[in-house]
């Protein structure tokens, strides 16, 4: 596949300034972007945190690192790239000789890229193969989850992780349809979960099938359980005082977040005294300006917290 560079095209950081706010870079310092993407909210920082501070840029897609690379070549040596899920970000700093961190990173959205060029099925738009793997070695799929996984499985699937009200009818029509033959194409899927939730029902605002392409999304990558992984992990590695920022994208990110935030602020790791001090009581959300200029970036959520003294 050839890849053009195309961050201003197919990402814009979504809050980039409170971001860099919150994050309260300062030169020197060491910040981890673990959701790298096409480097957008990287360049930002280094910017910040120039002439000297080191940024760790991790993301599990190859072709995400590699665009984000051409990126930001212009800062040199200041920028580590490393393949990886950000939920192992207390190994990759390990293997970087990198004891402490002062601010954190995750951005948890899709980015433009993948709905839009990267060939794997995440928007019911493409007519591309049912994939929706963010790290292709991944071995599972969502044509293996679509056409595989028992009846009950998928309505759970759908159910949970996409708030799907028409769960159990979107699954029975998916399996009578892999009956006849395998579904294989996202538009496929798109117009299958669309007939099979009734036209008065459609939401007004957005595609019939996006719940059930969110859901398999999160399954394919296991998202959710990584999220809650990577929380844990994390706030160990912050130094005295370093930030900590997640964007989420829809309610049951949030609801990690939230939960994992309060849960340090008032147990700490293994549930002796806090670690962290939540900067953000409720989570700040983009301008109207910034959701007009860039869609994608309404349903952001901003949480932010504070790694407190041992």
């Amino acid at each position: 596949m050839t890849l053009e560079n195309p961050v201003t095209r197919w990402h814009v950081p979504v809050m980039r300034e409170e971001v860099l706010h919150h994050l309260d870079c300062h030169p020197g310092g060491i910040y981890v972007d673990g959701t790298v993407g096409m480097g957008g909210h990287s360049a930002a920082i280094l910017e910040k945190i120039k002439p000297d501070g080191i940024l760790v840029g991790i993301d599990w897609d190859e072709d995400s690192l590699h665009i984000a690379r051409e990126h930001l070549t212009p800062f040199g040596n200041r920028v580590i790239l490393v393949k990886g899920n950000f939920a192992d970000l207390p190994l990759i700093a390990q293997e970087l000789k990198i004891e402490k961190v002062d601010g954190v990173l995750l951005d948890l959205g899709i980015s433009s890229y993948h709905l839009e060029q990267s060939g794997r099925g995440f928007s019911f738009k493409q007519d591309e193969i049912l994939d929706m793997r963010i790290d292709k070695q991944n071995p599972l799929t969502a044509r293996h989850i679509v056409n595989r996984f028992p009846e009950r499985e998928l309505e759970k699937i759908i159910k949970e992780f996409g708030e799907e009200r028409w769960a159990r009818r979107i699954a029975k029509v998916i399996g009578r349809q892999r009956e006849r033959e395998p579904l294989n194409t996202a538009v496929q899927l798109a117009s299958l979960v669309a007939s099979a939730i009734p036209r008065k029902f459609h939401p007004a605002n957005i595609h019939p099938a996006t719940r059930t392409f969110q859901a398999l999304r999160i399954a394919v990558n296991r998202e959710l359980e990584n999220l809650a992984r990577a929380i844990q992990g994390i706030v160990g590695l912050l130094k005295p005082g370093g930030r900590f920022c997640i964007i989420s994208f829809h309610s049951l990110e949030d609801r990690i977040v939230k939960r994992k935030f309060q849960e340090m602020e008032q147990t700490g790791l293994m549930g002796e005294r806090p670690v962290l001090r939540r900067i953000t009581r409720k989570p700040i959300i983009p301008s109207p300006e910034e959701c007009a200029a860039n869609p994608r970036a309404r349903s952001a959520k901003l949480r932010v917290a504070e790694r407190l003294a041992a």
